[in-house]
């Protein structure tokens, strides 16, 4: 019989994540403090974010870092999560490639995001701090730092981006249950918010906004509270590789090695989890792995973006970040994968897209559902609309594999489940939902005032 599904024993999960600043051929530029546009140092960054992810932000040397004792002793309660072959794919795709997918959608909050969550409220609560704050879209995010927020008892406050609170009112449930403040974004609990509506009465929300807010809100009660961030930031990447480490070992398991590595893309985290382990053997010759970032092609930063310093929320709080934008106050279309409707890619992320390490590719909202309902009938789970994104990338691949003839190894990440996201599915399955664009003026509108590196 063939075997489906590969874990590791409880001793193998990883006992370090990868650090892969320490290995890039071009380091990333550094952040800058946008008054006097020099490089932020540890105590600027330690005034948003807890000291120790403050280190870890700014560390270009170490490539492995510990994860601490408590947080490996929470993931144990969800990982190894399951490196599965996906038979029932190939098969609906009468397809030679071999796919496989990281089945991420185990952790008790249904997503990847709990592998930094657990960590960021962790160092935060050995700090002394009580409260955190941070945006979310679709949820996910929110619901992991509002569930581990609760495991080291502490309190959590979300903003939540407006359109997302009203489309996905059970993740907006869920993290309330777990004792979150959830606010939809832009508020008027902010000065941040407040602007923002005072200009946009009607405006939706965008993480930018949203963080905004979250950083606002930090910064405003310094003594006790910090920010946390559930993708962009490489101390994030950092502490999700230990999804793709997981899957190197599950891969010796198998006999194979994956040719290409595929994740949906809105700021960076899943993307850098499943790749960065792989990559680090890209870098030193031994492999000639491919790393394909799937985006919306209503949100196209990677790949129509602008390389250049921009701010990571709208209002502009945050420091510069050397990233692909489509400038930072760029207005998403309202399409269901929340999590993705993002305008900056993360800066590591951007270092190595703009060095030919990894590349961007554009999914359209209905190729993105219509891989979705294919993978759910094939293999049993309905995913998010997020990791939709690059089932419908694996798709494309798996056919051309077809047409080819090769046998290639396709590996994806599956971020999370779609249980929290069946409205969109409804509206799919009723024929209400449409694609996205946006014309090359209205990208140049957002980004012309930028510049470019």
């Amino acid at each position: 019989m063939k075997q489906k599904r590969f874990f590791l024993p409880e001793d193998q999960i990883p006992t370090q994540w990868y650090n892969i600043q320490a290995d890039m051929p071009n380091k990333p530029l550094p952040m800058l403090d946008p008054v006097t546009r020099q490089p932020v140092t540890l105590d600027q960054l330690s005034q948003i974010f807890c000291t120790e992810c403050s280190k870890q932000e700014l560390n270009m040397t170490d490539r492995w870092i510990d994860i601490p004792e408590e947080v490996r002793e929470m993931y144990t309660y969800y990982r190894s999560t399951p490196l599965v072959r996906a038979y029932g794919l190939e098969k609906a795709l009468g397809t030679p490639a071999h796919i496989y997918f990281k089945n991420e959608s185990v952790s008790p909050v249904g997503s990847h995001k709990l592998n930094s969550a657990l960590a960021q409220a962790y160092y935060c609560k050995k700090e002394g701090i009580t409260n955190v704050t941070t945006e979310t879209g679709a949820g996910q995010w929110g619901t992991a730092l509002s569930y581990a927020a609760r495991v080291f008892g502490m309190e959590a406050a979300v903003y939540q981006v407006k359109i997302s609170y009203e489309q996905k009112p059970y993740r907006r449930s869920m993290m309330q249950v777990w004792g979150a403040q959830v606010t939809p974004s832009p508020s008027m609990s902010t000065r941040a918010g407040k602007d923002i509506l005072t200009k946009n009465p009607n405006h939706q929300g965008s993480l930018g906004t949203a963080i905004s807010e979250a950083v606002e809100l930090a910064r405003t009660t310094p003594e006790k509270c910090r920010y946390t961030l559930g993708s962009t930031m490489s101390h994030v990447s950092l502490h999700q590789t230990v999804i793709g480490l997981e899957a190197e070992k599950q891969f010796e398991m198998a006999g194979e090695y994956p040719d290409e590595v595929i994740a949906c893309f809105g700021g960076g985290s899943n993307f850098s989890g499943i790749a960065f382990p792989f990559m680090r053997h890209v870098f030193s010759g031994e492999k000639k792995t491919r790393f394909i970032a799937c985006e919306p092609a209503s949100c196209p930063k990677l790949t129509r973006g602008v390389f250049t310093y921009d701010f990571g929320d709208e209002v502009g709080y945050t420091p510069l970040i050397p990233m692909f934008t489509l400038g930072h106050d760029f207005m998403p279309s309202n399409i269901h994968a929340g999590g993705l409707r993002y305008h900056g890619a993360g800066g590591v992320v951007s270092q190595l897209c703009k060095d030919g390490f990894m590349e961007g590719m554009d999914i359209n909202q209905l190729e993105a559902f219509e891989a979705a309902v294919l993978f759910a009938k094939s293999e049993g789970i309905i995913p998010a609309p997020e990791s939709s994104h690059a089932i419908a990338a694996v798709v494309r691949r798996a056919q051309e594999c077809k047409e080819s003839g090769e046998e290639k190894v396709l590996l994806f990440n599956l971020t999370g489940h779609g249980l929290m996201d069946m409205s969109a599915y409804d509206q799919y399955l009723r024929g209400n939902l449409i694609n996205y664009s946006i014309s090359d003026k209205e990208i140049a509108d957002f980004t012309e005032k930028l510049g470019k590196l």
